[in-house]
């Protein structure tokens, strides 16, 4: 069987194309001709040059597979609010259901997130069934999962597709920061200010192999929450520093100011000592209910400790939290 993997050169996907490779399948990996490839180069994997905005590289990505796993989109926090979001992560999603029913395959596997589900002011558990409370204007990320959602059902009478919805992903070798930029601050940080809000924290081999049991054993038009320990983002500061063995006073910031400061940061492009396009999505809550991957799937999901360890480890080996900082706990 030969797979087609979009994204698979990424944090996510490129663990996806290593445990797929352990199985021995045929794994084809659609890349742009600027991606880093350091992830996935000693993996033996095909590689083909595309774009989800391409659709004649599509086409050919597509040919001769028999399942695509979609993962690629923009997933970069400076690139939250890109006027190119939507058209990429939404429209690069039709474009590849296209390429693949053209191509006469009968299953896929999108890769989604829970912000198409979730995000509350408060703490509330979130389900497969949940439809997203937010304005999704004001978070184009969401609303750009949310519609590529909307594009697999839209195909689900033509080819089988199965949704599954990682929460915040932690895990080695993020080397764009995308969540381990989160503890390298609250590392480095003193005090180190927070703000109310949480997340569903999930270590990245768990969701990999959710994802392969999904497209195994994952029913058609179904969501699936591939998501660990729900978790205050102050809790996530202080076990990170507790981790560490580092001892930090913690400060939680009014939402109110903690949004205002952030705005005016983007507006008249004020350096931060955070990233203010985090803060929109930080100062919700994005809490969820694993039990039905848990139960149809299989999969099972570390806690918030065994998620966070071999992340901070990782980013110590590489200096990106510097071994300065516990010698000098």
């Amino acid at each position: 069987m030969k797979i087609l993997v979009t994204g698979g050169n990424g944090f996510i996907g490129s663990v996806v194309v290593r445990m797929l490779r352990a199985r021995g399948l045929d794994i084809r990996c659609l890349v742009r001709r600027t991606s880093r490839l350091d992830r996935i180069a000693h993996l033996g994997c095909e590689l083909v040059v595309g774009d989800l905005l391409d659709f004649s590289s599509l086409q050919s990505a597509a040919k001769g597979c028999e399942v695509v796993i979609h993962l690629a989109g923009i997933a970069k926090w400076n690139l939250m609010h890109s006027p190119f979001m939507f058209d990429v992560v939404a429209g690069g999603t039709l474009n590849v259901l296209r390429a693949a029913t053209a191509a006469g395959i009968e299953r896929m596997v999108y890769v989604s997130s829970i912000v198409a589900l979730a995000g509350t002011p408060g703490p509330a558990l979130q389900n497969e069934d949940s439809r997203s409370p937010l304005r999704l204007e004001r978070y184009p990320y969401a609303e750009a999962k949310h519609r590529a959602e909307e594009f697999c059902r839209e195909y689900s009478d033509r080819i089988s597709v199965s949704i599954v919805n990682p929460g915040e992903v932690y895990g080695p070798n993020d080397i764009e920061l995308v969540t381990a930029g989160n503890l390298i601050d609250f590392a480095r940080s003193n005090p180190v200010a927070v703000c109310k809000g949480g997340t569903s924290i999930v270590y990245v081999d768990d969701v990999a192999a959710g994802i392969i049991v999904a497209l195994e054993k994952g029913r058609n038009r179904e969501r699936y929450i591939l998501a660990g320990q729900n978790i205050t983002v102050r809790h996530l500061a202080e076990l990170t520093n507790q981790l560490l063995s580092l001892r930090k006073t913690f400060i939680t910031l009014p939402t109110p100011t903690i949004r205002a400061t952030s705005w005016l940061g983007r507006k008249f492009h004020v350096p931060l000592p955070f990233n203010p396009e985090i803060v929109p999505y930080a100062t919700l809550y994005w809490f969820t209910d694993n039990r039905k991957a848990v139960r149809e799937l299989g999969v099972r999901f570390r806690n918030a400790e065994s998620t966070l360890q071999p992340t901070l480890e990782w980013c110590m080996n590489t200096g990106r939290i510097p071994a300065g900082l516990r010698r000098a706990a």
